[in-house]
């Protein structure tokens, strides 16, 4: 639940208060880059998302902190801290208004004396006047400096989990919901895809290496038609199920990417063009979002389905060890995205649709596979809620991550300022969702390693006619 949904749960007037208060909220959503890059006409809007936010953790201290720990959040003196900085941003608040007033007061006075003729008390008034409005100038700069402090604090709470997600601290304790297909048994001398692609020239690893670094392979021949085969056959599946499909930028702006969370969270995990300020996507969840990002749709034409496929480049800093081999773990590869806009009462209906609909596709490649609730602890910054989807590689005898489907409620939406008018002629915010469908790399080492055999390896029916052949010999 995003800390906007908890105040409109905690204040159900505010989704139907008076034109003042809607006012209010449509200055706020014009929020989406941080309190240090706004121009000044947001003051306002900064101070009231400060007040909607801060409320709600200052009346429900405890809710927070639980959730907060549930996501394993460990910065649980974050929470006293912008408590604190609001209290402070409340009593410069206090002083600075005392001031208005006066200023106001003698303002008003001194245009009384003016038309009563009384110029000479009017001068000394004006004085006094130069004097409050040189005072004022302080405590204006200690309001943004403490607007600026609790604005950078709040950026920095991740989105609270939903009320079903289960508790834990790491991967083994996310909740196996259910398992399909059935994991092959492998002929004697069977090897893991690292072997295969090179037995079959599908990919050259040193060859990325030696062009750019680790984690950059080269499909050659066989393996960069599979590749292409693969992203074709999933984008037709996800357009059949009603997603438009589209072509995104493969760099985005910061703004871009603050909309969708990767900034601040994942800031040291993207790489960054520091001479253009760009960022090169880790999904194209990022950029295909942010074509609704500084939008108000109409709440029929809700849901909006769209789907992307793009490579995605990732540092994944601090990995090593054998789980990396191969295509376990890269920096750019291939991935195929879907993502939904929909209205906030059907988010997690909808997202029961979309692992429903990762689950086909991954049935339809007969692959063995699990899905997997996450636990609090193991969910991602943005995340209300996520589903990962694991097949199982047989010649590593492991589960491979190929699928994350998550609801980020109204936390990106938020940041995006993506708000849907619906049939009362009320704004709302809507909520977001996306899923993988399907990420290429385990895929293939999984195709790969399950359907070796003397011959040579089996490709899935629904492969044959984008491949051209029943599979390579």
């Amino acid at each position: 639940m995003s800390f906007i949904d908890c105040v409109f749960s905690c204040y159900p007037s505010a989704k139907n208060g008076g034109i003042f208060f809607k006012l209010y909220l449509i200055i706020l959503f014009s929020f989406t880059i941080p309190i240090s890059r706004k121009p000044r006409t947001a003051i306002f809007a900064q101070i009231f998302l400060i007040m909607l936010q801060v409320n709600y953790i200052r009346q429900n201290r405890e809710t927070v902190l639980e959730r907060l720990a549930l996501k394993n959040f460990t910065q649980t003196k974050l929470v006293d801290e912008i408590i604190d900085l609001d209290d402070e941003r409340k009593r410069v608040q206090t002083a600075f208004d005392n001031a208005q007033a006066k200023l106001n007061s003698a303002s008003k006075e001194i245009g009384n004396l003016m038309r009563l003729g009384q110029k000479e008390q009017a001068e000394a008034l004006k004085a006094e006047v130069a004097s409050l409005k040189s005072n004022m100038e302080p405590l204006k700069a200690a309001m943004s400096g403490v607007e600026k402090q609790l604005m950078n604090k709040l950026l920095l709470l991740p989105n609270l989990p939903y009320k079903q997600v289960p508790k834990g601290k790491t991967p083994e304790d996310n909740i196996v919901v259910r398992e399909g297909g059935v994991k092959p048994t492998l002929r004697k001398g069977a090897v893991p895809h690292w072997e295969l692609t090179t037995k079959y020239k599908l990919i050259n690893f040193d060859l990325g290496t030696k062009i750019t670094g680790s984690g950059f392979p080269v499909y050659t021949g066989r393996g960069a038609k599979l590749q292409r085969s693969l992203i074709q056959y999933f984008l037709e599946f996800n357009i059949a199920a009603g997603y438009l499909e589209y072509l995104p930028p493969f760099m985005v702006n910061e703004d871009s990417a603050f909309g969708t969370g990767q900034l601040p969270d994942k800031e040291g995990q993207m790489y960054h063009a520091t001479a253009d300020n760009f960022y090169l996507i880790p999904t194209a969840e990022v950029p295909v979002t942010n074509v609704y990002r500084d939008t108000v749709l109409k709440e029929d034409d809700l849901p909006v389905k769209m789907t992307a496929y793009s490579p995605c480049f990732r540092r994944e800093a601090g990995s090593y060890g054998k789980d990396v081999r191969g295509l376990n773990r890269l920096h750019q590869f291939e991935k195929v995205e879907i993502i939904q806009i929909v209205h906030p009462d059907k988010s997690y209906e909808v997202l029961d649709d979309m692992v429903a609909h990762v689950e086909k596709l991954l049935q339809s490649l007969d692959l063995p596979y699990r899905i997997l609730q996450l636990c609090g602890g193991n969910m991602g910054f943005a995340s209300a809620m996520t589903y990962d989807f694991e097949v199982f590689s047989a010649a590593q005898g492991r589960w491979l991550e190929v699928s994350s489907v998550s609801n980020f409620e109204s936390f990106q939406t938020n940041r995006l300022k993506c708000r849907f008018k619906d049939t009362a002629g009320k704004m709302q915010l809507a909520h977001t969702l996306n899923g993988s469908s399907l990420a290429l790399p385990r895929i293939v080492a999984a195709l790969l390693e399950n359907n070796q055999s003397d011959k040579g390896i089996m490709l899935p029916e629904v492969l044959h006619e984008h491949f051209g052949a029943e599979g390579i010999m």
